[in-house]
């Protein structure tokens, strides 16, 4: 196998201009943790995406998706493959109503260029510190609003590297689910749906989610946001007089503060493991 993936290696050099061997992927991520991936390219494009997952499907190479590195954990021994970085930046309105936003594009520069145009409906967002496709491929959550409400569209490519878009309703959105966790398709474009209201008031919005961040999450820590999913108390019981969080449920047992290594439960939210800079992504 290791002669096959050198050979594989060469091959994927030599069609994909741009492609880096044996890059360390700790520096790219929100918990500063994590090994080398074999290969790893930046996608520019929606372009670069089409032609680096097709030529990674011809040569039989797995590719893993990577944007701001938030909201993962990348193991000590690192990725074997491809790792494809979304770098696309482009936010245009497409119609009244409706604001396209590039996959690589962050939730925080889409919600700043929302608010300049007096587009509501994204403001909430301000904070987050992951990518448009980060947050649809997970379907990001915050104080009850799943953002996956507030799409029209998807833009996907496949392995083969043929684009094509959904619906909202083909997204198969559930609370931190979506079709593309399974289905081997890259998210290259979202839209939005917006309305037009006051910048100041959208700026107040803004700046109102980001005061609840920093108050309620350790946002000084390296982590990788909440770890765990809140449980459903429609169908699992919980302990009476606790909320349907899993950050409640590690206060309640007493583990704030928990430590394996240098890596330790957050004292000031339990869903939130961190880091001092030093810890492994085995601890």
């Amino acid at each position: 196998m290791r002669g096959e993936s050198q050979r594989q290696g060469r091959e994927l050099l030599t069609r994909l201009a741009g492609v880096s061997p044996n890059v360390v992927l700790a520096p790219l991520t929100t918990f500063k943790v994590g090994g080398p991936c074999d290969w790893f390219f930046d996608a520019q494009s929606s372009l670069d995406v089409a032609e680096a997952l097709a030529t990674a499907s011809r040569l039989g190479i797995r590719v893993t998706v990577l944007g701001r590195g938030s909201n993962v954990l990348i193991g000590d021994v690192g990725i074997r493959g491809l790792v494809l970085r979304l770098r696309q930046k482009a936010i245009s309105v497409v119609r009244p109503g409706v604001v396209r936003a590039s996959a690589g594009v962050t939730l925080n520069e889409l919600v700043r260029w929302t608010i300049r145009n007096g587009l509501a409906g994204l403001e909430i967002w301000a904070g987050t510190p992951g990518t448009v496709g980060g947050a649809v491929h997970g379907n990001a959550h915050f104080q009850g609003r799943l953002l996956g409400t507030l799409v029209r569209r998807v833009g996907l490519c496949g392995l083969d590297g043929r684009h094509y878009w959904v619906d909202r309703r083909e997204m198969q959105f559930r609370y931190d689910s979506s079709r593309v966790q399974s289905s081997d398709e890259v998210v290259t474009w979202v839209e939005f749906e917006v309305n037009l209201e006051n910048p100041d008031l959208l700026r107040k919005r803004a700046r109102k989610s980001i005061y609840y961040r920093k108050e309620t999450q350790p946002l000084k820590f390296q982590s990788a946001g909440c770890i765990f999913r809140n449980p459903n108390p429609r169908v699992e019981a919980l302990p009476d007089g606790v909320a349907p969080s899993a950050g409640a449920l590690i206060d309640l047992a007493g583990l704030k503060g928990s430590k394996v290594g240098t890596a330790r439960v957050s004292e000031q939210h339990g869903n939130f493991i961190v880091s001092d800079g030093r810890s492994s992504a085995n601890e």
